[in-house]
This record gives C-alpha cells, sequence and structure tokens, in this order.
C-alpha cells in the first residue's frame, strides 16, 4: 500500500465556501467537508459565510471544528460580506436562504412566489461575485429554495462559462430511493439510477421508469403501477411538507446529506449505466428550452465534466410530468425577470 507523505498531502488543497453557515443544515454539512471521506488526501480551507446578526454564531462552530480534531482541516475564515469570502473559491455551496415554514416580517412564508421575491436578490450578488472571483472550473451546488429559480439568477450574474451551477436535487432523488427500498424490502443502495426531473417543487417528477433495482427496472419489482402514481410521486413531491409539519422545521441533516452526495457524484466518475440527479443549464436536451436550470440524469467523466445523460426514455406520463415542471420553471422565470 503507498502512502502519501505530509509534504505531498500538505500541497493538495481546495477551498469551499458555505453561505448560511450558522444554520441547522450548515451544522450538519461542515464537518462532513472535512472528514477525509468527502475530499480525499485534501487538506479544506473553509470560508464560512453568515448575515451580519448571526455571524457571531460562527465562532463557535469554528471552535468545535477545531477541537474534533480533523486533520484534513485547513483554515477557517469567517465573514458577514459574501463578496470578501467568494475570492479563490473551488466548491460554493449556497445554503443560505429564508426557508419556508419561518416567520419573516410577521408572516409565515409557505409559498413559493414569496421565497422568489424575497430570495431572487440574494444570488444577483452572490452570483457577481462568484463569477469575478471564484476558481475558473469552480462549482457552485444551490440548496437555498427555490433553488433552481435562484441558481438561474446567480449563473446569470456571474457570467462565467468555466463556471458549473446547479441546483440540488439529491435530497429528492435520495428520498426516491428510501421510499422504492421500503416498499421492495431491500437496503437502499440496492436502488439506483434515480432521476428527478424538472423543478425541485411539488412538480418534480421522481422517475420510477428508469429507476433500478439491483440492475433492473424497479416496475419488476414493483408490480402494483397503482402505487407509483398515487403514493410514491406525492410522497416524493410533498416530503419536505411533511417533514416541516411534523418538526417544526424544513430538512437540515437529510440536506446536508444530499449535498454531500451531490459533491461526492461530481468529485468521482460516475459508475456505468448509473446516473445521478442535479439541476443544470438546459442545452435543449428532452425538449426542455434552453435557459432553464433544471433537472436532469447527469454522469461525471473522468476528466471531471459533467454532462447530461441524453438516452433515457420516458412514457408519455412521464413527459406529461416533465412538462408540468417545466412549464413552473419557465414562470418563475418570467417572475424575476427583472433580476437576470
Amino acid at each position: 500500500m503507498s502512502h502519501i507523505t505530509n509534504e505531498e498531502f500538505m500541497k493538495k488543497e481546495i477551498n469551499v465556501v458555505v453561505t448560511g453557515a450558522a444554520g441547522q443544515i450548515g451544522y450538519s454539512l461542515i464537518p462532513r467537508l472535512i472528514d477525509g471521506n468527502l475530499f480525499k488526501d485534501t487538506i479544506v480551507n473553509l470560508s464560512l459565510v453568515e448575515i451580519p446578526q448571526v455571524v457571531e454564531k460562527l465562532e463557535g462552530l469554528a471552535m468545535e471544528l477545531d477541537d474534533s480534531y480533523f486533520p484534513h482541516l485547513g483554515s477557517i475564515d469567517i465573514y458577514d460580506d459574501f463578496s470578501a469570502a467568494s475570492h479563490n473559491g473551488n466548491w460554493f455551496l449556497l445554503v443560505g436562504s429564508i426557508p419556508r415554514g419561518i416567520v419573516y416580517k410577521g408572516k409565515k412564508i409557505e409559498e413559493r412566489s414569496d421565497l422568489l421575491k424575497i430570495n431572487g436578490g440574494i444570488f444577483v450578488d452572490q452570483g457577481k461575485a462568484i463569477g469575478s472571483n471564484g476558481a475558473n472550473e469552480a462549482k457552485v451546488l444551490v440548496v437555498g429554495n427555490p433553488a433552481n429559480t435562484n441558481a438561474l439568477i446567480g449563473m446569470n450574474a456571474a457570467n462565467n462559462k468555466d463556471q458549473t451551477w446547479m441546483a440540488m436535487t439529491m435530497l429528492d432523488s435520495n428520498r426516491a430511493k428510501s421510499m422504492l427500498a421500503k416498499k421492495i424490502n431491500c437496503n437502499v443502495s440496492e436502488i439506483s439510477k434515480m432521476v428527478i426531473w424538472g423543478n425541485h417543487s411539488p412538480t418534480m417528477y421522481p422517475d420510477f421508469e428508469n429507476a433500478l433495482y439491483k440492475n433492473s427496472s424497479v416496475k419488476e419489482a414493483i408490480s402494483d403501477l397503482d402505487w407509483f402514481s398515487n403514493s410514491f410521486i406525492p410522497s416524493v413531491q410533498q416530503r419536505g411538507k411533511a417533514v416541516i409539519d411534523a418538526r417544526g422545521a424544513s430538512s437540515a441533516t437529510s440536506a446536508a446529506k444530499a449535498a454531500i452526495d451531490t459533491i461526492h457524484a461530481c468529485e468521482n466518475p460516475t459508475l456505468s449505466g448509473d446516473c445521478f440527479s442535479a439541476a443544470i443549464m438546459s442545452d435543449g436536451a428532452y425538449d426542455v428550452p434552453e435557459g432553464l436550470i433544471c433537472g436532469f440524469p447527469l454522469m461525471t467523466l473522468s476528466s471531471g465534466k459533467i454532462e447530461i445523460i441524453r438516452d433515457l426514455s420516458l412514457s408519455d406520463g412521464g413527459k406529461q410530468r416533465l412538462s408540468q415542471s417545466v412549464q413552473e420553471l419557465i414562470d418563475e422565470k418570467s417572475a424575476v425577470q427583472d433580476l437576470l
């Protein structure tokens, strides 16, 4: 077995910028960035960003990270100014946003239209900073909702074709895999090729048609087609709301795990016959209009480039569900046209 020397180990570094770092997702996410399992043989430098009102809480998080003995941890820098934090970032995890379910200025935020108005402007400034200050070929994962349209706003503002912008649909994919595994009574690792088409919203289409169980169609293991339409699809679509109803707050641990899974999928070549799910800029694939951040089946090449897998097929019902979600993306884009 070959061993990397300390000198060699220290030469490989990556800079990761996390917004909303003092929140519940950040608390679950950040230790996993530096535990050595995600970025192997790499020192991870953290730039943690919060709004001025709560930025001091990051001092306590930094203490905990220091106290946890992470050999892969490099520097920890704390900011309340995203532009300052964005310099030389290789990965940007844009977690910070006003979530559903909280009271903001005396109103409980539940509608996507409210989220668009409140959060959209944040991503203009963040996009400009990433485009100007981020590393060439930086990757950006938008977690804060409405994630697809926030990513569209940020990418447009960044205006840097060498950088890759994505909105997270891995949480929906993980939820779908879990539900399929429970129905089949198998381990969740035996479910693969789970695609989330469209928007990260209740219109998304969790694609059971192309999903695999032990390299065979899940439809061979689950013969009840009514279950897919009447239970599986609506349960995946509404899972976020169900979590809010149950715990009184948005998903945190599962969202953090999904972000880690997305980074892992982007940092490692995709296994033959599999794919991963995230929303990226459409180039017309699957008849999705260009200029939308849409959920697709993706693969990471050995070069590190992320591409849309183009040879999947959908039933007429699947195409209709995708079309409905795409129309929502078109409507959301129209609603934020002044930010584009």
